[in-house]
């Protein structure tokens, strides 16, 4: 069963009286154990799908399911049950997921202590869980001790602290350089393989792509390519890693053409589909172009 389903997601924002449409009928389908990216540029819908699957909002039709819950239906007892044992966050601002007067422990206890865990249990649960992210050296720093990337690092342990099934990770290397950036990522695929954790992230960056092995573009609302990475062996023995982009074809038969090949072929309001034996051929509606005089 997949660990994160979306089925026709639909969320529309009344502002004033005009309403927004966040997302218009997305599609996805996230296996457990998987480490995927989520990628989308301002106002196609990635922050709404990410508030919706964790929790803090509520889609206005069609199907969100994580980890078997309903999120369409869920009581509000049953929705903090669901963001403190299901999903952990890690948010671009190291404010957001460190408290400044604690130690890195502490902070990492925090949430162990919210669900009742033990003090000689907690400490030794938490120390673990620095070491996993590297930072069992630094347990007694404070954030203002700690760089931006050993803050993010410490943001991971704690949103690990619940045992959660699916990690997201908020432009988790937003404000990091690019060798910093790595080692985060580098620590998000440790939870990953080691815990079993499915990880989401969530950004801007179509570089992220290079980190994960599945990456997800949403363009309008709605999916609209995904990018798979496998490694392959060639015939000299050495591993590459092979990247194929392909666009996402919904239930109805809609599918969205990445922006740059539409600029390639000048592709606008019509096509023209030719159907072949093993493949649809896309042109340009040239006769169109001839009576608009171009």
């Amino acid at each position: 069963m997949s660990q994160i389903v979306c089925d026709n997601l639909v969320k529309i924002y009344k502002v004033a009286d005009l309403e927004v449409v966040a997302l218009q009928g997305l599609d996805l389908a996230v296996e457990p154990g998987e480490f995927i990216a989520i990628v989308g540029a301002s106002g196609s819908g990635k922050s709404t799908l990410q508030n919706i699957l964790g929790g803090m909002d509520v889609p206005t039709a069609g199907k969100a399911e994580v980890a078997g819950f309903d999120l369409t239906s869920l009581t509000p007892k049953e929705r903090t049950i669901y963001r403190r044992s299901i999903v952990g966050f890690v948010w671009q601002q190291t404010t957001r997921n460190l408290l400044p007067y604690l130690t890195a422990e502490e902070n990492v206890e925090l949430p162990l202590i919210l669900e009742g865990m033990r003090g000689t249990d907690r400490r030794e649960y938490a120390v673990e869980l620095l070491r996993l992210v590297g930072m069992g050296e630094r347990a007694g720093h404070k954030p203002d001790q700690l760089s931006g990337g050993e803050q993010q690092r410490v943001a991971i342990a704690i949103a690990l602290a619940n045992r959660p099934r699916v990690l997201f990770a908020d432009e988790p290397t937003g404000e990091l350089d690019t060798e910093t950036a790595a080692e985060i990522f580098a620590t998000l695929r440790s939870a990953n393989r080691e815990l079993g954790v499915t990880v989401v992230v969530l950004t801007h960056d179509p570089l992220v792509s290079e980190q994960v092995d599945r990456t997800i573009a949403i363009r309008d609302g709605r999916t609209s390519t995904e990018t798979l990475r496998r490694s392959e062996v060639d015939e000299l023995g050495d591993h590459q890693v092979i990247a194929e982009e392909f666009a996402v074809l919904d239930r109805t038969g809609r599918l969205q053409l990445p922006q740059d090949y539409m600029d390639a072929l000048d592709l606008e309001r019509r096509v023209r589909l030719e159907l072949e034996p093993d493949h649809i051929g896309v042109w340009p509606d040239k006769h169109n172009r001839e009576q608009n005089g171009e």
